[in-house]
């Protein structure tokens, strides 16, 4: 394993890697798609009290672009240490995810499964300083978008989708590409943590984010203002959230647990109490 081409994991997003002291020798690893962290402890109490066996997991809340790098490459670089652990399980909202680990010889065809949706809003600092009201604002000049990374985060593929039909190629190369040159679209790592931070310190006019996330945000007494873009631009009937055994999965057994759990009515009712959306059929 050649460091060099190892992905890095941000020195500071130690809250992301749960239980990393067991990680080696865990009954369950699980990648999860980061924007569900904050359900994740209760995911988690939940599946342990109907499976008491399985006593350690560790599990991170990264972007999934970056746990997918995670991986294909067979570790990443945390605070200049390699983390060698392999998955279980691992969840995107984006199916090329799936598609790419089964080219990659991960996955089996179809041993994904589809188990919730979620949709996009955007937050402003309180008083909404930038006056956005629509999408199409976000071209605004002088308007500063934190926006996530494609490279690493599934969302912003959802975000350009947003963009491009509320105003059109014209408007995705303005925010992506010109307005980021201006440095007036600033990307995120991971954006779920750093976008509530930016609007904090009111140093961005505007994120697109989850829903979950803002829901999320209330509670913690953050001051912010949402701007809902509308049922026919946030998404929701695109937004798929995927989740799959690894082949080569060192507790197979428990992976395939947790799967059926995590689509049964009662974590799914979890889910919906933090603002995510049920799949068809709950």
């Amino acid at each position: 394993m050649d460091p060099k081409n190892l992905p890095i994991i941000p020195s500071d997003r130690g809250d992301d890697l749960h239980n990393l002291e067991i990680a080696d020798s865990a009954d369950l690893v699980l990648f999860m798609a980061g924007n569900q962290f904050m359900a994740m402890k209760e995911i988690i109490f939940a599946f342990q009290k109907e499976y008491p066996d399985i006593d350690k997991i560790y599990y991170e809340t990264l972007p999934p672009g970056l746990e997918l790098k995670q991986i294909l490459s067979g570790g990443a670089i945390f605070r200049d240490k390699i983390i060698s652990v392999y998955p279980d399980v691992y969840s995107s909202v984006n199916l090329n995810a799936m598609k790419t680990l089964e080219a990659a010889n991960h996955i089996r065809r179809d041993d994904y499964h589809l188990y919730l949706h979620n949709r996009l809003t955007l937050m402003t600092p309180e008083g909404n300083p930038a006056r956005i009201r629509s999408i199409n604002d976000l071209g605004g000049e002088r308007v500063r978008i934190s926006q996530p990374d494609p490279a690493n985060e599934d969302i912003a593929f959802h975000i350009v989708d947003m963009y491009r039909q509320a105003g059109g190629d014209e408007l995705v190369h303005r925010i992506m590409e010109k307005k980021r040159a201006q440095g007036t679209t600033i990307f995120t790592i991971v954006h779920h943590r750093e976008t509530p931070l930016r609007i904090l310190k009111k140093t961005v006019d505007v994120g697109p984010v989850w829903a979950s996330e803002v829901i999320h945000a209330k509670s913690s007494d953050l001051a912010f203002e949402v701007i809902e873009p509308g049922e026919g631009l946030d998404q929701r009937e695109w937004i798929n959230y995927y989740i799959c055994k690894l082949k080569d999965a060192q507790n197979p057994g428990n992976a395939k647990k947790f799967i059926e759990f995590i689509r049964s009515p009662g974590p799914q009712k979890i889910y919906q109490k933090y603002g995510f959306l049920l799949r068809s059929g709950l």
